[in-house]
């Protein structure tokens, strides 16, 4: 059937609407704290749903209903793991972050180890992050390519791809360079809401398609063992059980939400933080609640073609979902569900647009340029973020002859969350790791996750919680037998909870006292408390 110039219009109504309300934020932008923090004024509940949004994109809605047409509802069990991580982050790092005006994950790492170490994960999240985004924003093209294939029909793929990798990604830096993170997390609000609502709007739709409704599904889901969750069998070879869920799936979100920017920089941009918590916290209920939706979209989806075979087989699980919009919805309603799958890609490319240039910027280029001014590093701010919009627009096209896209997303990222989490591990759990102990364990530890992605069969759900271990007690062995000089207030000084310690250099952290504000640079005022 084919989308038709009504599906067309409600596509193109709705980019132009969610730029134009992303780029009304433009005047809370005027310095660091307002451009990358929202100047600490966004309620806990839009942080949390702002949450979900930035880890959604559009291969998780397009990929996670193929594993449940493929298999069974076990990704979930990766999930219990996520909840468990949200704890220990509320538990572990988040006390951390609000002690000082910290902007960025890694300034934190300068305050416990030094500038060295705090460059190394700075630099390894810049480039792991964005390979893996590219991969994300891959996932555009997928659903793109189905949708216009009529109205594209005379193009190459090649040239379909970079005509919906372009546009999604021009429009997301539009909003995104403008208005900072304000713009992003009340536009991921409103995206949420859009694909939430777009995959309830196709849940029904395949229950008025099946004959006999829910009935229909549940039995024919049933016997062929789809709504199967949990899987207790000690396999280390298997992706999804319940112990590399449990296991991994906690240092994947201990790792993806406590260390990595995307996420840190929304706790950060809390009004407190109590807020900070109770956000990330309300994000996995959330979140548990959208995997399961999407799963039993797949679910439904395997029930439909076995009772309405499609005329071709599919050649991979993540096009299932797309062509039942594209070939199966009405029209009108086919346009709001693709609305709602480029949704989640805008979401989840201006998340990470935001953070890649806080990272640039603050770990980079304040640090080399500490005399600049503040209307100075906001420009530099923007231009970061077009920059970063050019490179992950190269490399979604480079990732097009990539594999199934959400589980080679995932993968690309567990590679630097081993290491980094063990380092931020490192400097808040013990008081005699030092800087050069940290870098060896790092250094260790990432290697070990690079050969386990390339060279072994080690599923990456352990990818996070090996490479954790690893360079925890590496960089703890090593800062045993190279030990650094106690330095009083310096960089290496224990994150001890009950103590003050420094979060710039020079600048003390007692929320009761003033601080030098972001980078050095005074006259920030006292972040704002609920």
């Amino acid at each position: 059937m084919g989308l038709n110039a009504l599906d067309v219009a409600v596509i193109a109504v709705y980019l132009a609407c969610v730029t134009l309300f992303g780029m009304r934020f433009r005047k809370r932008t005027g310095t660091l704290r307002g451009y990358f923090l929202a100047e600490k004024t966004i309620p806990w509940w839009a942080i949390a749903l702002s949450i979900v949004a930035a880890e959604t994109s559009t291969l998780t809605i397009i990929s996670v209903p193929g594993m449940a047409y493929e298999h069974d509802f076990g990704f979930l069990q990766l999930v219990v793991g996520y909840l468990v991580g949200r704890v220990i982050i509320s538990v572990l790092l988040i006390p951390h972050y609000f002690r000082g005006e910290l902007v960025t994950a890694y300034q934190l790492i300068e305050r416990r180890f030094g500038q060295r170490l705090r460059t190394l994960t700075a630099g390894l999240f810049l480039i792991t992050r964005a390979a893996a985004e590219g991969v994300r924003v891959f996932a555009v093209a997928i659903v793109v390519g189905i949708a216009l294939s009529n109205l594209l029909g005379g193009m190459s793929a090649l040239g379909r791809d970079v005509a919906a990798i372009g546009i999604v990604t021009l429009l997301t830096m539009i909003y995104t360079f403008e208005g900072g993170m304000a713009a992003v997390i009340w536009t991921d609000v409103v995206q949420l809401a859009v694909y939430v609502t777009g995959t309830l709007v196709g849940f029904f739709t395949i229950l008025r398609l099946v004959p006999g409704g829910w009935h229909t599904v549940y039995d024919m889901a049933a016997a062929a063992d789809k709504f199967r969750v949990f899987d207790f069998g000690w396999r280390p070879l298997a992706a999804y059980t319940f112990w590399s869920g449990l296991i991994g799936g906690a240092f994947l979100t201990t790792a993806s939400h406590g260390t990595d920017q995307l996420i840190v920089q929304r706790l950060l941009a809390s009004r407190s933080e109590r807020q900070a918590k109770l956000a990330l916290l309300a994000s996995g209920a959330m979140v548990l609640f959208q995997f399961a939706l999407f799963l039993l979209v797949g679910a439904m989806l395997y029930v439909f073609y076995r009772l309405f075979p499609p005329a071709a087989g599919f050649a991979r699980a993540d096009t299932i979902f797309p062509t039942f919009i594209v070939t199966r919805m009405p029209h009108g309603v086919s346009g709001l569900l693709i609305s709602a799958i480029l949704a989640a890609a805008m979401a989840n490319l201006s998340a990470a647009l935001n953070s890649l240039s806080s990272t640039t910027i603050v770990d980079f280029y304040s640090r080399l340029n500490p005399l600049s001014s503040e209307e100075r590093r906001v420009q530099w701010a923007r231009v970061a973020t077009v920059a970063w919009g050019l490179a992950l627009f190269v490399l979604a096209i480079a990732a097009r002859r990539g594999g199934r896209v959400l589980e080679m997303g995932l993968s690309i990222a567990s590679v630097a969350y081993g290491s980094l989490l063990g380092v931020f591990l490192l400097g808040v759990l013990t008081q005699r790791a030092n800087e050069r102990g940290a870098m060896a364990g790092m250094l260790c530890g990432f290697m070990l996750n690079v050969y386990l992605w390339k060279y072994s069969r080690v599923p990456f759900t352990w990818y996070v919680a090996l490479g954790s271990v690893a360079t925890f007690v590496i960089g703890y062995g090593a800062s045993l037998l190279h030990p650094s000089k106690p330095n009083s207030g310096l960089p290496g000084t224990p994150l001890h909870p009950s103590k003050p310690n420094s979060g710039l250099p020079g600048t003390p952290l007692h929320p009761s006292k003033p601080t030098t504000g972001l980078l050095g640079t005074p006259g920030l005022p006292e972040r704002r408390r609920s």
